[in-house]
């Protein structure tokens, strides 16, 4: 490469030597094979050296993007190189649903799954929970497939890209659904705080949005899954303190997925941003992300509110958002209902990694789990001592990677192995 492949914020130069787009799975398999070390790379949304790697950068763009759906096992295959806006759009084409979606439709199944993004709501699972099966090409270049049959997978599906390339992904898939999305301002933050619980339970999918000074929370976001009823009840003209807001009044070109509460198919709602826009803050932006225990909710809540003169002037805003516990042994979520304080910050790298150790610092009593795609300041032993099954993962990709060609410095920063 003659200019260094960037991610999609530009804060990250990738190292690698090459980068290749293989167009059929043999290729793929003859490239790894013969590669002393890889790394594959999606829509390179990572915020950090998750991706990075010394030797060849491998995308499965290139590959077939057949999308095939069974319907006898409610499930749906795809290439992992796939945005979920894509999938979501021919799923609900074909009258079915995915759980979840995340914030941004633009994301690719496989970056998205292997990394622990999620979307939002006390019982939905972070993305990973809906896979089924993987289908893997490992360091000697051989195809396999990991199903819910082998404990295996339990590993694999939040890993981080240290097993192989992923080359499709098996996800459940449900009945399509309708979702109004009900937008309150101004919720006082003291009652974002006392009745944090239920809130966040008020709905299908429930975002907190906005800054961590002053005396409210900018927007409460509330995706309201809607049943087979006719006449659903009514929007409310407040929530919790908040106003209702009609979006009819966004200017011409936003790249929001706000509705105005009009129901519409769960692919158009779920996400916050539409597919055909630059999503979020389009680039010009980092961002970081903390799991905390749901119990320790409103404590950590006042923990960031006392930071909020420091943490303002950097952010373009955060979110806060709830997940299922789940048994995925990397999932930021593992054995713990979470909440997540999602942090986008403005493009101010010095300051905001001057911000990181203060934000984790208040949020250490809470044995805070960071994103593994997005910006930390936490080092390998403090992040892999909150994750029971650390150990084991490591020894896992020995096991299918003995001579660490998916390793890289990132992973090896984390998990202590020093052959990055």
């Amino acid at each position: 490469m003659t200019q260094p492949l960037r991610n999609w914020a530009g804060n990250v130069g990738y190292g690698a030597a090459s980068l290749a787009t293989p167009t059929s799975v043999p290729e793929l398999q003859e490239l790894v094979a013969h590669s002393s070390r890889v790394k594959a790379i999606g829509t390179r949304h990572s915020f950090n050296r998750i991706a990075d790697t010394q030797g060849t950068l491998v995308s499965t763009a290139g590959l077939p993007a057949d999308i095939v759906i069974d319907d006898r096992a409610m499930t749906v295959r795809v290439n992992g190189a796939s945005p979920y806006g894509v999938l979501a759009g021919e799923l609900q084409s074909q009258g079915y649903a995915l759980e979840n979606m995340g914030s941004l439709p633009h994301i690719s199944v496989a970056g998205a799954t292997a990394t622990g993004t999620h979307g939002s709501g006390d019982h939905n699972g972070i993305l990973s929970t809906s896979i089924a099966a993987i289908d893997l090409v490992t360091a000697d270049g051989e195809r396999i497939t990991i199903d819910r049959s082998a404990a295996d997978l339990s590993a694999i599906a939040v890993g981080l890209g240290a097993f192989g390339v992923i080359v499709g992904l098996t996800l459940d898939i449900q009945p399509t659904f309708t979702v109004r999305q009900d937008i309150f301002l101004n919720v006082p933050w003291s009652t974002a705080v006392e009745q944090f619980d239920d809130i966040m339970s008020s709905a299908y999918s429930v975002s907190l949005m906005g800054r961590y000074g002053g005396p409210t929370i900018q927007q409460l976001w509330c995706k309201v899954r809607l049943g087979d009823q006719e006449d659903p009840a009514p929007v409310p003209g407040s929530l919790y303190g908040g106003s209702w807001y009609d979006d009819a009044d966004l200017p011409e070109g936003h790249n929001l997925n706000v509705r105005g509460s009009i129901p519409g198919p769960w692919s158009e709602r779920l996400s916050h941003f539409r597919l055909d826009s630059a999503p979020s803050a389009g680039g010009d932006e980092l961002q970081s992300e903390w799991f905390v225990d749901r119990a320790h909710a409103a404590a950590a809540l006042t923990e960031l509110r006392a930071l909020g003169d420091r943490i303002d002037p950097h952010l373009h805003a955060t979110e806060i958002r709830t997940c299922a516990a789940d048994e995925l042994w990397l999932s930021p979520a593992y054995r713990r209902q979470s909440v997540c304080f999602g942090f986008t910050w403005r493009n101010h790298p010095d300051e905001v990694a001057a911000l990181l150790p203060v934000v984790e610092q208040a949020l250490a009593p809470f044995q805070p789990r960071a994103h593994w795609g997005k910006l930390f300041a936490m080092d390998g032993a403090e992040l892999t001592a909150r994750y029971p099954r650390a150990a084991e993962f490591r020894d896992l990709t020995r096991r299918y990677d003995p001579t660490g060609k998916f390793w890289n410095p990132f992973l090896s920063a984390v998990f202590d192995q020093g052959d990055g």
